[in-house]
C-alpha cells in the first residue's frame, strides 16, 4: 500500500457514506495521499415513463438528498479545517460511468466504497452498480461492509 498517492471515496449521498469518508480520511493521513470524495447522485425519478400514483416521490427524494448532502459536507468541512486537503465534487448520472471517468481522470490508486446487502429500494436506486464497478476498475478497490438497517 506504499504506492497509494490518490484515494477516491465514493459517496452515494447516504448517511452510511460517512463511514467510508472517515476511512478515506484515515488512510489519506496514514499514507500522505490526496483524498477525493465523489458524491454520486443517481436520480431514478429523472427517467422517462414514471407514473406513480403517490404524492411526489421526486420531491421527497430531493429533500432527503439535500439533508444528507449537508451532513456529508459538514464532515468534509470539519476535516478540511483540521488541515486535510480534500477534493470533493458531485457527479450526477449513471454511477458506473461517472465513477470510472473520475478514477481515470484523477489517476486514482485506491477507491473506497460502501457495500452492503441491498434492500429492494436500494437495489432499485443504485442498481447492480457495485459488481459492475469492481469488474471495470483499473485501480484497487476497498469495499467497506455495512449491514442493512433493520428499522
Amino acid at each position: 500500500m506504499e504506492n497509494i498517492k490518490r484515494i477516491l471515496v465514493v459517496s452515494r449521498v447516504t448517511k452510511e457514506s460517512q463511514e467510508a469518508i472517515r476511512l478515506g480520511v484515515s488512510l489519506s493521513k496514514k499514507y500522505g495521499a490526496e483524498l477525493y470524495v465523489l458524491h454520486i447522485i443517481h436520480n431514478p425519478f429523472g427517467l422517462d415513463g414514471w407514473n406513480i400514483p403517490v404524492p411526489s416521490p421526486e420531491k421527497e427524494y430531493e429533500k432527503i438528498l439535500q439533508k444528507t448532502k449537508k451532513e456529508l459536507d459538514a464532515l468534509v468541512a470539519s476535516e478540511k479545517k483540521r488541515g486535510l486537503s480534500i477534493n470533493d465534487f458531485i457527479k450526477e448520472g449513471e454511477p458506473v460511468k461517472e465513477i470510472l471517468k473520475v478514477v481515470k481522470e484523477k489517476n486514482i490508486d485506491l477507491m473506497i466504497m460502501l457495500t452492503h446487502e441491498q434492500g429492494r429500494l436500494e437495489h432499485f436506486l443504485f442498481a447492480r452498480g457495485t459488481d459492475e464497478i469492481i469488474r471495470k476498475m483499473p485501480c484497487s478497490v476497498l469495499l467497506l461492509k455495512k449491514e442493512p438497517r433493520t428499522s
